[in-house]
Protein backbone atom coordinates (compact mmCIF):
# COMPACT_ATOMS: atom_id res chain seq x y z
CA UNK A 1 0.00 0.00 0.00
CA UNK A 2 1.27 3.37 -0.71
CA UNK A 3 -0.26 5.70 1.83
CA UNK A 4 0.04 9.24 1.16
CA UNK A 5 -0.04 12.23 4.14
CA UNK A 6 -2.10 15.28 3.09
CA UNK A 7 -3.47 12.90 -0.24
CA UNK A 8 -5.76 15.94 -1.92
CA UNK A 9 -2.51 18.29 -2.46
CA UNK A 10 -1.53 19.26 -6.23
CA UNK A 11 1.50 17.54 -6.31
CA UNK A 12 0.25 14.70 -4.40
CA UNK A 13 -2.88 14.06 -5.67
CA UNK A 14 -1.15 14.15 -9.40
CA UNK A 15 1.36 11.65 -7.71
CA UNK A 16 -0.93 9.24 -6.02
CA UNK A 17 -3.13 8.88 -9.61
CA UNK A 18 0.41 8.01 -11.62
CA UNK A 19 0.35 5.14 -8.93
CA UNK A 20 -2.65 4.08 -9.11
CA UNK A 21 -2.48 3.67 -12.84
CA UNK A 22 0.58 1.91 -12.71
CA UNK A 23 -1.36 -0.94 -10.97
CA UNK A 24 -0.26 0.27 -7.07
CA UNK A 25 -2.49 0.08 -4.31
CA UNK A 26 -3.29 3.55 -2.95
CA UNK A 27 -4.87 5.81 0.03
CA UNK A 28 -4.33 8.42 1.98
CA UNK A 29 -5.69 10.75 3.97
CA UNK A 30 -6.37 14.98 4.21
CA UNK A 31 -9.22 17.07 5.70
CA UNK A 32 -12.96 16.31 4.89
CA UNK A 33 -13.36 19.32 2.74
CA UNK A 34 -13.66 19.35 -1.13
CA UNK A 35 -10.83 20.17 -3.35
CA UNK A 36 -10.54 20.12 -7.14
CA UNK A 37 -7.77 17.66 -6.83
CA UNK A 38 -9.50 15.17 -5.33
CA UNK A 39 -11.94 14.35 -8.66
CA UNK A 40 -9.24 12.35 -9.86
CA UNK A 41 -8.90 10.62 -6.88
CA UNK A 42 -13.00 9.74 -6.66
CA UNK A 43 -13.19 8.83 -10.14
CA UNK A 44 -10.51 6.07 -9.30
CA UNK A 45 -12.27 4.98 -5.69
CA UNK A 46 -9.01 5.97 -4.40
CA UNK A 47 -10.26 6.13 -0.36
CA UNK A 48 -9.46 9.00 1.08
CA UNK A 49 -9.47 9.10 5.10
CA UNK A 50 -9.61 11.84 7.94
CA UNK A 51 -6.43 12.03 9.48
CA UNK A 52 -5.45 9.54 12.17
CA UNK A 53 -2.42 8.16 13.43
CA UNK A 54 -4.43 4.96 13.53
CA UNK A 55 -4.54 4.64 9.70
CA UNK A 56 -0.52 3.98 9.26
CA UNK A 57 0.22 0.00 9.10
CA UNK A 58 2.65 -2.35 8.73
CA UNK A 59 4.22 -2.70 5.18
CA UNK A 60 3.37 0.94 4.06
CA UNK A 61 5.47 2.61 1.86
CA UNK A 62 4.24 6.35 3.38
CA UNK A 63 4.31 9.48 0.93
CA UNK A 64 4.50 12.80 3.04
CA UNK A 65 3.31 16.38 1.69
CA UNK A 66 5.07 19.35 2.27
CA UNK A 67 2.87 20.64 4.45
CA UNK A 68 3.05 18.06 7.14
CA UNK A 69 5.99 18.96 9.70
CA UNK A 70 7.35 15.92 11.59
CA UNK A 71 5.79 16.49 14.61
CA UNK A 72 1.98 15.75 12.52
CA UNK A 73 0.65 12.51 14.49
CA UNK A 74 0.71 10.45 10.88
CA UNK A 75 4.00 11.50 10.52
CA UNK A 76 5.28 10.48 14.15
CA UNK A 77 3.36 7.14 13.51
CA UNK A 78 5.15 6.39 10.15
CA UNK A 79 8.42 7.57 11.32
CA UNK A 80 7.97 5.42 14.33
CA UNK A 81 6.98 2.34 12.83
CA UNK A 82 10.24 0.20 11.71
CA UNK A 83 7.59 -1.71 8.78
CA UNK A 84 7.13 1.24 7.01
CA UNK A 85 9.15 3.33 4.45
CA UNK A 86 8.70 6.64 4.67
CA UNK A 87 9.61 9.66 1.70
CA UNK A 88 8.82 13.05 1.38
CA UNK A 89 6.65 13.69 -2.13
CA UNK A 90 10.01 15.32 -3.64
CA UNK A 91 12.26 12.15 -2.36
CA UNK A 92 9.65 9.59 -3.77
CA UNK A 93 9.10 12.03 -7.03
CA UNK A 94 12.83 11.78 -7.56
CA UNK A 95 12.98 7.73 -7.38
CA UNK A 96 10.22 7.57 -10.20
CA UNK A 97 11.71 9.99 -12.55
CA UNK A 98 14.93 7.54 -12.69
CA UNK A 99 12.72 4.98 -14.23
CA UNK A 100 12.06 7.47 -17.19
CA UNK A 101 13.44 9.58 -19.86
CA UNK A 102 12.90 13.01 -17.69
CA UNK A 103 11.92 16.75 -17.94
CA UNK A 104 11.75 18.97 -15.53
CA UNK A 105 10.53 22.39 -15.86
CA UNK A 106 10.96 24.94 -12.70
CA UNK A 107 10.99 28.31 -12.41
CA UNK A 108 9.08 30.96 -9.64
CA UNK A 109 6.44 31.36 -12.27
CA UNK A 110 4.64 29.69 -15.13
CA UNK A 111 6.09 25.99 -14.56
CA UNK A 112 2.10 24.51 -14.55
CA UNK A 113 2.00 26.10 -17.57
CA UNK A 114 4.56 25.64 -18.83
CA UNK A 115 4.96 22.11 -17.67
CA UNK A 116 1.20 21.41 -19.28
CA UNK A 117 2.28 23.06 -22.81
CA UNK A 118 5.21 20.63 -22.92
CA UNK A 119 3.19 17.63 -22.24
CA UNK A 120 0.56 18.68 -25.12
CA UNK A 121 3.42 18.89 -27.51
CA UNK A 122 5.66 15.86 -26.70
CA UNK A 123 2.66 13.79 -26.20
CA UNK A 124 2.83 13.96 -30.13
CA UNK A 125 5.55 12.02 -30.51
CA UNK A 126 6.45 10.42 -27.36
CA UNK A 127 4.34 8.22 -24.75
CA UNK A 128 4.26 10.56 -22.53
CA UNK A 129 3.80 10.37 -18.53
CA UNK A 130 3.50 13.59 -16.62
CA UNK A 131 2.89 15.50 -13.32
CA UNK A 132 1.90 19.05 -12.95
CA UNK A 133 1.31 21.15 -10.15
CA UNK A 134 -3.01 21.65 -10.95
CA UNK A 135 -3.26 17.92 -9.33
CA UNK A 136 -2.93 16.36 -12.96
CA UNK A 137 -0.78 13.00 -13.28
CA UNK A 138 -0.66 10.25 -15.75
CA UNK A 139 1.42 7.53 -16.32
CA UNK A 140 0.96 4.23 -17.88
CA UNK A 141 3.47 0.93 -17.90
CA UNK A 142 4.31 1.70 -21.52
CA UNK A 143 5.24 5.52 -20.40
CA UNK A 144 8.69 6.47 -21.40
CA UNK A 145 8.93 9.75 -21.26
CA UNK A 146 7.91 11.93 -17.87
CA UNK A 147 7.42 15.70 -17.49
CA UNK A 148 8.00 17.42 -14.14
CA UNK A 149 7.03 20.17 -12.79
CA UNK A 150 9.87 20.83 -10.26
CA UNK A 151 9.22 23.42 -7.33
CA UNK A 152 12.68 25.31 -5.62
CA UNK A 153 10.37 25.02 -2.58
CA UNK A 154 13.17 24.27 0.09
CA UNK A 155 15.53 22.52 -2.05
CA UNK A 156 13.25 19.78 -2.96
CA UNK A 157 13.97 19.88 -7.12
CA UNK A 158 17.66 19.00 -5.92
CA UNK A 159 16.30 15.27 -5.55
CA UNK A 160 15.65 15.51 -9.19
CA UNK A 161 17.82 14.59 -12.32
CA UNK A 162 16.47 14.92 -15.19
CA UNK A 163 17.89 14.99 -18.67
CA UNK A 164 16.27 17.88 -19.70
CA UNK A 165 15.36 21.15 -17.94
CA UNK A 166 13.50 23.91 -18.73
CA UNK A 167 14.09 27.31 -16.44
CA UNK A 168 11.41 29.64 -17.08
CA UNK A 169 12.26 32.56 -14.36
CA UNK A 170 14.30 33.00 -11.13
CA UNK A 171 12.47 35.62 -8.80
CA UNK A 172 12.58 35.29 -5.16
CA UNK A 173 10.05 33.35 -3.58
CA UNK A 174 9.33 31.15 -0.45
CA UNK A 175 10.98 34.03 2.07
CA UNK A 176 10.35 31.41 5.06
CA UNK A 177 13.06 29.56 3.81
CA UNK A 178 15.05 31.33 1.33
CA UNK A 179 17.60 34.23 3.08
CA UNK A 180 17.34 36.34 -0.04
CA UNK A 181 17.76 36.43 -3.44
CA UNK A 182 21.46 35.01 -3.66
CA UNK A 183 20.41 32.16 -2.10
CA UNK A 184 17.42 31.66 -3.81
CA UNK A 185 19.76 31.89 -7.15
CA UNK A 186 22.17 28.99 -5.44
CA UNK A 187 19.40 26.55 -5.17
CA UNK A 188 18.90 26.70 -9.06
CA UNK A 189 22.80 26.95 -9.54
CA UNK A 190 22.84 23.91 -7.92
CA UNK A 191 19.84 22.32 -10.02
CA UNK A 192 21.40 22.49 -13.46
CA UNK A 193 24.34 20.23 -12.36
CA UNK A 194 21.77 17.23 -11.84
CA UNK A 195 20.52 18.01 -15.61
CA UNK A 196 22.27 15.76 -17.44
CA UNK A 197 21.98 16.56 -21.06
CA UNK A 198 20.48 20.00 -21.65
CA UNK A 199 19.33 23.56 -19.95
CA UNK A 200 16.83 25.59 -21.51
CA UNK A 201 16.36 29.27 -19.77
CA UNK A 202 14.94 32.34 -20.25
CA UNK A 203 17.23 34.29 -21.50
CA UNK A 204 16.23 38.11 -20.89
CA UNK A 205 15.93 36.93 -16.91
CA UNK A 206 18.79 38.97 -14.81
CA UNK A 207 19.55 36.28 -12.62
CA UNK A 208 19.26 33.22 -14.99
CA UNK A 209 21.82 34.86 -17.20
CA UNK A 210 24.05 34.17 -14.20
CA UNK A 211 23.82 30.50 -14.34
CA UNK A 212 27.20 28.72 -15.12
CA UNK A 213 25.90 25.38 -16.78
CA UNK A 214 27.77 21.74 -16.76
CA UNK A 215 25.88 20.77 -19.95
CA UNK A 216 24.63 22.17 -22.85
CA UNK A 217 22.65 25.55 -22.57
CA UNK A 218 20.02 27.65 -24.61
CA UNK A 219 18.29 30.66 -23.73
CA UNK A 220 14.60 31.64 -25.19
CA UNK A 221 13.30 35.30 -24.86
CA UNK A 222 11.94 38.25 -26.41
CA UNK A 223 15.54 39.44 -27.41
CA UNK A 224 17.44 39.06 -30.11
CA UNK A 225 20.58 38.07 -27.69
CA UNK A 226 18.70 34.96 -27.27
CA UNK A 227 19.13 31.59 -28.99
CA UNK A 228 15.61 31.47 -29.57
CA UNK A 229 13.62 34.28 -29.96
CA UNK A 230 10.48 35.60 -32.06
CA UNK A 231 10.26 37.63 -35.21
CA UNK A 232 7.08 38.98 -37.02
CA UNK A 233 5.21 38.62 -34.07
CA UNK A 234 1.28 39.42 -34.33
CA UNK A 235 -0.87 39.31 -31.26
CA UNK A 236 -4.45 40.45 -30.97
CA UNK A 237 -7.45 39.58 -28.66
CA UNK A 238 -7.44 36.28 -29.70
CA UNK A 239 -4.24 34.66 -29.92
CA UNK A 240 -0.08 35.08 -31.13
CA UNK A 241 1.84 34.82 -34.56
CA UNK A 242 5.51 34.18 -34.86
CA UNK A 243 8.41 32.69 -36.88
CA UNK A 244 10.92 31.22 -34.54
CA UNK A 245 14.82 32.47 -34.80
CA UNK A 246 17.80 30.40 -34.22
CA UNK A 247 21.44 31.60 -35.30
CA UNK A 248 20.04 33.88 -38.18
CA UNK A 249 17.41 31.29 -39.51
CA UNK A 250 13.92 30.30 -38.95
CA UNK A 251 13.51 27.29 -38.32
CA UNK A 252 8.89 27.28 -37.75
CA UNK A 253 6.12 29.24 -37.83
CA UNK A 254 3.83 29.09 -34.82
CA UNK A 255 0.01 30.23 -33.58
CA UNK A 256 -0.89 30.13 -30.36
CA UNK A 257 -4.39 29.94 -29.20
CA UNK A 258 -4.06 32.36 -25.89
CA UNK A 259 -2.60 36.15 -25.73
CA UNK A 260 -0.21 37.70 -22.52
CA UNK A 261 3.17 38.06 -22.87
CA UNK A 262 4.40 35.63 -20.32
CA UNK A 263 2.58 32.71 -21.85
CA UNK A 264 3.98 33.75 -25.16
CA UNK A 265 7.77 33.40 -22.86
CA UNK A 266 6.12 29.86 -21.48
CA UNK A 267 5.84 28.65 -25.41
CA UNK A 268 8.91 30.00 -26.43
CA UNK A 269 10.71 27.79 -23.89
CA UNK A 270 8.64 24.59 -25.04
CA UNK A 271 9.75 25.36 -28.88
CA UNK A 272 12.97 25.86 -27.97
CA UNK A 273 13.24 22.34 -25.84
CA UNK A 274 11.40 20.77 -28.71
CA UNK A 275 13.86 22.04 -31.48
CA UNK A 276 17.26 20.92 -29.37
CA UNK A 277 15.76 17.22 -29.06
CA UNK A 278 15.02 17.28 -32.70
CA UNK A 279 11.39 17.39 -33.24
CA UNK A 280 9.53 18.41 -36.27
CA UNK A 281 8.22 21.92 -35.94
CA UNK A 282 5.30 21.99 -37.82
CA UNK A 283 4.28 19.11 -35.65
CA UNK A 284 4.84 21.17 -32.94
CA UNK A 285 2.75 23.79 -33.72
CA UNK A 286 0.10 21.74 -34.14
CA UNK A 287 -0.05 20.26 -30.96
CA UNK A 288 0.19 23.52 -29.21
CA UNK A 289 -2.80 25.07 -31.22
CA UNK A 290 -5.00 22.29 -29.21
CA UNK A 291 -2.96 23.15 -26.11
CA UNK A 292 -6.36 24.23 -24.08
CA UNK A 293 -4.15 25.27 -20.63
CA UNK A 294 -4.19 23.78 -16.81
CA UNK A 295 -6.54 23.68 -14.21
CA UNK A 296 -6.52 27.02 -12.25
CA UNK A 297 -4.54 28.67 -14.92
CA UNK A 298 -6.39 31.64 -16.17
CA UNK A 299 -9.58 29.60 -16.70
CA UNK A 300 -12.33 32.20 -18.02
CA UNK A 301 -15.51 31.56 -17.78
CA UNK A 302 -18.39 33.45 -19.29
CA UNK A 303 -21.20 33.69 -17.08
CA UNK A 304 -24.44 35.82 -18.68
CA UNK A 305 -22.67 39.38 -19.11
CA UNK A 306 -20.40 38.93 -16.43
CA UNK A 307 -16.51 36.67 -16.76
CA UNK A 308 -14.96 34.62 -14.13
CA UNK A 309 -11.57 34.17 -14.33
CA UNK A 310 -9.62 31.84 -11.85
CA UNK A 311 -6.05 31.73 -11.78
CA UNK A 312 -2.96 30.52 -9.11
CA UNK A 313 -2.04 33.54 -8.64
CA UNK A 314 -0.07 33.88 -5.60
CA UNK A 315 3.44 36.03 -5.79
CA UNK A 316 3.13 39.88 -6.87
CA UNK A 317 4.81 39.42 -9.91
CA UNK A 318 1.76 37.09 -11.28
CA UNK A 319 -0.90 38.99 -9.97
CA UNK A 320 0.43 41.81 -12.14
CA UNK A 321 0.73 39.86 -14.95
CA UNK A 322 -2.54 37.94 -14.61
CA UNK A 323 -4.40 41.22 -14.26
CA UNK A 324 -2.38 42.95 -17.08
CA UNK A 325 -3.39 40.02 -20.07
CA UNK A 326 -7.08 40.28 -18.24
CA UNK A 327 -7.23 44.09 -19.59
CA UNK A 328 -5.99 43.27 -22.83
CA UNK A 329 -8.30 40.80 -23.47
CA UNK A 330 -11.17 42.39 -21.79
CA UNK A 331 -10.54 46.03 -22.11
CA UNK A 332 -13.94 47.53 -21.56
CA UNK A 333 -15.16 45.30 -18.67
CA UNK A 334 -14.52 46.45 -15.21
CA UNK A 335 -12.18 44.30 -13.52
CA UNK A 336 -12.55 43.16 -9.90
CA UNK A 337 -9.72 41.31 -8.37
CA UNK A 338 -10.34 38.73 -5.58
CA UNK A 339 -7.24 37.77 -3.76
CA UNK A 340 -6.58 34.85 -1.00
CA UNK A 341 -2.85 34.31 -0.19
CA UNK A 342 -0.82 31.49 0.31
CA UNK A 343 2.02 32.46 3.72
CA UNK A 344 2.26 35.44 5.78
CA UNK A 345 5.81 35.40 5.17
CA UNK A 346 5.12 35.49 1.56
CA UNK A 347 2.34 38.93 2.08
CA UNK A 348 5.13 40.21 4.71
CA UNK A 349 7.61 40.29 2.12
CA UNK A 350 6.30 41.08 -0.70
CA UNK A 351 3.70 43.57 1.07
CA UNK A 352 4.16 46.75 -1.11
CA UNK A 353 4.65 44.86 -4.71
CA UNK A 354 1.75 42.63 -3.49
CA UNK A 355 -0.60 46.18 -3.42
CA UNK A 356 0.89 47.74 -6.59
CA UNK A 357 -0.09 44.65 -8.51
CA UNK A 358 -3.48 44.53 -6.88
CA UNK A 359 -4.15 48.58 -7.76
CA UNK A 360 -4.43 47.96 -11.78
CA UNK A 361 -7.89 46.94 -10.60
CA UNK A 362 -11.06 48.50 -10.15
CA UNK A 363 -12.02 47.10 -7.27
CA UNK A 364 -9.68 44.98 -4.68
CA UNK A 365 -11.39 42.31 -2.36
CA UNK A 366 -8.97 40.51 0.15
CA UNK A 367 -9.73 37.09 1.68
CA UNK A 368 -7.44 36.06 5.34
CA UNK A 369 -4.96 32.80 5.19
CA UNK A 370 -6.98 29.67 5.81
CA UNK A 371 -4.18 26.69 5.36
CA UNK A 372 -2.66 24.56 7.56
CA UNK A 373 1.14 26.13 6.15
CA UNK A 374 0.11 29.83 6.29
CA UNK A 375 1.95 30.50 9.38
CA UNK A 376 3.72 27.94 10.22
CA UNK A 377 7.02 30.06 10.37
CA UNK A 378 6.00 32.40 13.24
CA UNK A 379 4.67 35.05 10.90
CA UNK A 380 1.78 35.90 12.57
CA UNK A 381 -0.10 38.98 10.29
CA UNK A 382 -3.71 38.51 9.09
CA UNK A 383 -4.61 39.72 5.68
CA UNK A 384 -5.66 43.22 7.10
CA UNK A 385 -1.68 44.00 6.75
CA UNK A 386 -2.04 44.02 3.24
CA UNK A 387 -5.24 46.21 3.04
CA UNK A 388 -3.89 48.85 4.69
CA UNK A 389 -1.49 49.05 1.48
CA UNK A 390 -4.58 49.45 -0.94
CA UNK A 391 -7.12 52.36 -0.57
CA UNK A 392 -10.58 51.46 -0.53
CA UNK A 393 -9.86 47.39 -0.61
CA UNK A 394 -12.31 45.83 1.34
CA UNK A 395 -11.52 42.00 3.31
CA UNK A 396 -14.32 39.08 2.09
CA UNK A 397 -15.68 36.64 3.84
CA UNK A 398 -15.87 33.31 1.85
CA UNK A 399 -20.17 32.65 2.57
CA UNK A 400 -23.09 33.96 1.65
CA UNK A 401 -22.33 37.47 2.78
CA UNK A 402 -19.33 38.07 1.07
CA UNK A 403 -21.01 36.43 -2.02
CA UNK A 404 -23.72 39.04 -1.73
CA UNK A 405 -21.00 41.73 -2.20
CA UNK A 406 -19.15 40.61 -5.31
CA UNK A 407 -22.60 40.11 -7.05
CA UNK A 408 -22.71 43.82 -6.70
CA UNK A 409 -20.41 43.78 -9.82
CA UNK A 410 -22.67 42.18 -11.89
CA UNK A 411 -21.48 42.33 -14.95
CA UNK A 412 -18.01 42.86 -14.43
CA UNK A 413 -14.89 40.88 -15.04
CA UNK A 414 -14.15 39.04 -11.54
CA UNK A 415 -10.13 37.40 -11.35
CA UNK A 416 -9.91 34.89 -8.45
CA UNK A 417 -6.45 34.75 -7.56
CA UNK A 418 -5.12 32.17 -5.08
CA UNK A 419 -2.92 28.91 -4.76
CA UNK A 420 -5.11 27.65 -2.44
CA UNK A 421 -9.48 27.01 -2.41
CA UNK A 422 -10.75 30.44 -3.75
CA UNK A 423 -13.61 28.75 -6.23
CA UNK A 424 -16.17 28.56 -3.87
CA UNK A 425 -16.80 31.89 -2.98
CA UNK A 426 -16.95 32.35 -7.70
CA UNK A 427 -19.86 30.04 -7.49
CA UNK A 428 -21.72 31.33 -4.51
CA UNK A 429 -21.48 34.71 -6.25
CA UNK A 430 -23.12 33.78 -8.95
CA UNK A 431 -26.00 32.21 -7.25
CA UNK A 432 -26.44 35.98 -5.94
CA UNK A 433 -26.70 37.59 -9.93
CA UNK A 434 -30.48 39.24 -10.64
CA UNK A 435 -31.70 36.69 -13.36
Amino acid sequence: MHYFIGIKGTGMAALAVMLHDLGYEVSGSDLDKHFFTEDELVKRGIRILPFDKNNIKDGYTVIIGNAFLEDFEEVVAARNNPACKCYRYHEFLGELMKNYHSISVCGSHGKTTTTTMLKTVLSKFEKTGYLIGDGEGSLNNDSEYLCVESCEFRRHFLAYYPDYAIITNIEIDHVDYFKDEEDYFSAYQQFVHNVKKAVLYYGDDKWCQKLLFPVDSYSFGLSEHNDFYPVNLVEDSKGIEFDLMHRKKIVGHYQLPFVGTHLLIDALGVISLTFVMGYDQKGVDEALWGYTGPKRRYVVEEFGDSVFIDDYAHHPTEVKVTLAATRKRYPDKKIIAIFKPHRASRVLYFANEFASALKQADEVYLIDFTSIDDKQDGTDIDISYLQKLIPNSIILTEDEEGAKQLAKHQGSCFVFMSSKDIYGIAELTKKHFKK
